[in-house]
């Protein structure tokens, strides 16, 4: 059978998406012959194959199909597949430069001042860096122009992740800010991105992407001003609009230079007015950017069995390292086809992938999951599944003298005889948790006086700090407990006596309270706690 060529361009892009939608049918159809994806013209760029795209879900008008019998799905699939792909030969093949694209579709007003300058000297004074962080941002700039501009939203913001994260799907900032788009985790739960045992999204290039651009533009519904919504992806919309309205009250400006900002923020729009520079003329700053085509580089492959990290790399003939550049969510060497129903491949090896998939005999994945029925130390969990204990806590991370606790999802090896894969319930909800398997400490509850208690007076009898009795008790540290209130302190457990076996160990007495002075007493009690520092 002849195979079908996709032209590979911008008039391809949508094509490509179908495509990919149409194949996903071919598999759940079972269809024999898949067929295969000929590969695109050679690209003619000197630097290193760099991706540029995957591909969302297909249209459904696309993938839909008029009601028949179930024998005929396989032709129909075909059938159909085949139509798209003369449509798409038929369509014009217009080559633009990525970055060409990019520039055309650059319309903010431009900032100037000495923070533009500056940030321009910085970067063209490390071209090595610009040279990697462009050839990296190579793999997904493609994607995000194309959802940019689908959106209607300035290009402008297709070149935010140079200055979030230099587009290393990797990146994890100290805040604990993770992905090319920089998202915290309280903000990703906000946008859907699923975070568990399994994967974190908001380093999946597709998810992040559309969360971030979700965002961005309901930053903007909200400020009407690109620039501040800019700065509120930065340091958090509840901050900036606070800051807008002291201005407010003051008679200031409300626009982006007149807000009184931290430094990172006041640095975020000239730090991207600086990118936006470098790529209009790199050549200006000394700077060469990497060639960039204006077409996808990789496609989103259906799976629906379980499947090795390991596995899924050598199917498609890509390192692993490429792999999970493409696929950086994953937290495990199994990819659940529950939670993650398509991998991302560069177009190129998308093609053997499949080839290769279905040839392919024995096992796809072997690992699984397991959840702890009860609370168990690793030791009997290891015995229970018949493993290395060793190997059970290095796959899982459990920490020396931890106990497992109850309703923890383990990563296990899969046993020859299983066949079922991870349900969609632990794909999307696993955790795990552990506890101290011997306590060090007791937890005493004790009511305060008649004249009442306060947290220093509570830290000294029983000499603890006074900050772990405020945070034990959730009150501030110059608080005073009132009569009556009952109070929690953490102590140690005393040893049991050697030869005394089943006497009870006593807990540490507390020292003997002092007199406070009636001054003491009377003074009012402050619960100082810092500010909640908005999160994005």
């Amino acid at each position: 059978m002849e195979e079908p060529v996709l032209s590979r361009g911008p008039g391809a892009w949508r094509g490509v998406r179908i495509a990919a939608g149409l194949v996903a049918a071919l598999l759940l159809a079972g269809c024999a012959g898949l067929g295969t994806l000929a590969p695109p013209a050679a690209s003619t760029a000197s630097v290193p194959p760099v991706a540029t795209s995957a591909m969302p879900a297909p249209e459904p008008q696309a993938a839909a199909a008029p009601s028949s019998s179930p024998d005929d799905a396989p032709a129909r699939a075909a059938e159909a597949f085949a139509a798209q792909v003369r449509l798409e030969d038929a369509l014009a093949f217009e080559r633009t430069d990525l970055w060409q694209r990019v520039r055309d579709g650059l319309v903010l007003p431009d900032l100037d001042g000495a923070l533009v300058e500056r940030w321009e000297q910085w970067y063209a004074t490390r071209p090595d860096y610009v040279r990697r962080m462009t050839e990296r941002g190579g793999r997904y700039l493609f994607h995000i122009v194309e959802e940019v501009q689908r959106r209607g939203m300035p290009m402008e913001i297709a070149l935010l992740p140079f200055i979030e994260s230099a587009f290393n799907p990797q990146a994890l900032s100290v805040a604990r800010a993770a992905g090319i788009w920089q998202f915290m985790p309280a903000t990703g739960k906000d946008f859907d991105l699923t975070q568990n045992l399994f994967r974190d999204e908001r380093r999946d290039v597709l998810a992040s992407t559309d969360a971030a651009l979700d965002y961005l533009q309901l930053l903007h519904r909200q400020f009407g001003d690109w620039q501040l919504a800019l700065a509120a992806y930065n340091w958090g919309q509840g901050n900036v609009q606070r800051a807008i309205e002291r201005n407010r009250r003051a008679g200031r400006p409300t626009d982006y230079a007149s807000l009184r900002m931290p430094d990172e923020t006041r640095n975020y729009v000239p730090k991207l007015q600086a990118v936006e520079n470098i790529v209009r003329q790199p050549e200006a700053f000394g700077l060469q950017l990497a060639v960039l085509e204006n077409h996808p580089f990789f496609l989103s492959v259906p799976i629906e069995r379980d499947i090795d990290v390991v596995v899924a790399a050598r199917l498609a003939g890509v390192s692993v390292d490429e792999f999970r550049q493409l696929n950086p969510q994953h937290n495990k060497p199994v990819i659940l086809a529950a939670g993650t129903p398509q991998v991302l491949l560069p177009y190129d090896n998308a093609n053997a992938f499949l080839r290769n998939l279905d040839t392919h005999d024995g096992p796809l994945a072997s690992w699984t999951a397991w959840v702890a029925p009860t609370a168990l130390r690793a030791s009997d969990a290891a015995q229970r599944l018949g493993i290395e204990e060793t190997l059970l806590r290095e796959v899982n991370r459990i920490p020396p003298r931890m106990k497992i606790q109850a309703g923890s999802t383990l990563l296990v090896p899969r046993a020859a005889h299983v066949d079922d894969d991870v349900d969609v319930r632990i794909a999307d909800h696993a955790r795990i948790a552990f506890a101290p398997e011997t306590p060090a400490l007791k937890r005493v509850v004790f009511r305060a006086g008649k004249k009442g208690d306060t947290v220093k007076a509570v830290a000294r009898r029983y000499r603890v700090s006074a900050t772990s009795v405020a945070r034990w008790n959730d009150v501030g540290v110059r608080s005073r407990f009132a009569p009556g209130d009952s109070i929690v302190v953490m102590v140690p457990r005393a040893p049991a006596a050697k030869g005394q076996a089943g006497r009870r160990a006593t807990a540490a007495k507390p020292a003997a309270p002092r007199q406070a002075s009636a001054q003491r007493q009377a003074r009012p009690a402050t619960d100082r706690r810092p500010a909640r520092v908005a999160q994005r």
